[in-house]
């Protein structure tokens, strides 16, 4: 919703969505257009939060555009592991020769093939991964469709691991790393420590989705040395404002606190 928000109305360089709100339910496309002309209280509330939310996405989004297309200049594999509503198959040309994978939970996708089915996609072609994490294997899973192992990949990690355990962390990077011919990259997106963000924390937590990790750049980077993938870049949200922000952009310390690792897996 954020993403749809900023379509058309930011001034991060680079950003244009025009596909997320038609992955949108109904009701939330709806939502949107009454924020452009509220009525009631609860509509100028949602309105505002919506707007705040649509200044810092572009700018992850635009983040980890830029850091794909490098990766894809070696990697005609892209696996998006909890794709969710993203829509990077369908807007980048940049993946005109690459085969996408997106993984994520069967009911997720039965809401979203439906609504891409008409589009026409830019990647090469798109396949989806249905994984019920609590009972299959990614690695099986992305072998049943083709993912070939021996080929360098692009992995994009975004949205999720704040929602994860340390332990669950580990056992999907050394999954990711088994699956990586040298060469293979992957953009992981996480959160620092930060007193808001310790905060924003409880509050999801009260709505069932709590952020269970949280990590320095250097604690990240020994976790993906352990496994064979050197970083190669890790910005946050200050940086992006600094560098996509066609003026000045004043985040808010949550937002600033989010950060974008591009590793690269070794010989």
């Amino acid at each position: 919703m954020g993403r749809a928000a900023a379509h058309g109305r930011t001034g991060v360089r680079g950003y244009s969505d025009p596909i997320a709100a038609r992955l949108l339910p109904e009701r939330y496309q709806a939502a949107l257009a009454r924020f452009e002309h509220p009525v009631s209280l609860r509509d100028r509330l949602l309105g505002q939060f919506v707007r705040r939310v649509g200044e810092y996405m572009p700018l992850r989004t635009v983040a980890i555009d830029e850091a794909l297309r490098a990766a894809v200049a070696e990697a005609k594999q892209v696996v998006i592991l909890g794709a969710g509503l993203d829509s990077r198959a369908w807007r980048m040309a940049e993946l005109s020769d690459c085969i996408v994978f997106e993984v994520d939970h069967p009911a997720t996708q039965a809401y979203k093939r439906p609504r891409v089915a008409a589009l026409p996609i830019a990647s090469r072609e798109v396949r989806f991964v249905s994984v019920d994490f609590e009972k299959d294997s990614l690695e099986a899973k992305l072998a049943e469709t083709g993912h070939d192992r021996m080929q360098p990949t692009a992995w994009i990690w975004e949205g999720v691991v704040m929602y994860l355990r340390l332990r669950t962390i580990e056992a999907t990077l050394r999954t990711i790393a088994g699956l990586s011919a040298p060469g293979s990259r992957l953009l992981l997106h996480y959160g620092a420590p930060s007193l808001l963000r310790w905060l924003v924390g409880k509050l999801l937590f009260l709505v069932g989705e709590p952020h269970r990790s949280s990590f320095t750049p250097q604690h990240l980077a020994d976790l993906l040395g352990r496994v064979g993938f050197s970083v190669l870049s890790d910005e946050g949200g200050a940086d992006w404002a600094r560098r996509f922000s066609d003026g000045p952009l004043k985040l808010a310390s949550f937002a600033a606190s989010q950060r974008l690792a591009v590793s690269q897996r070794g010989a």
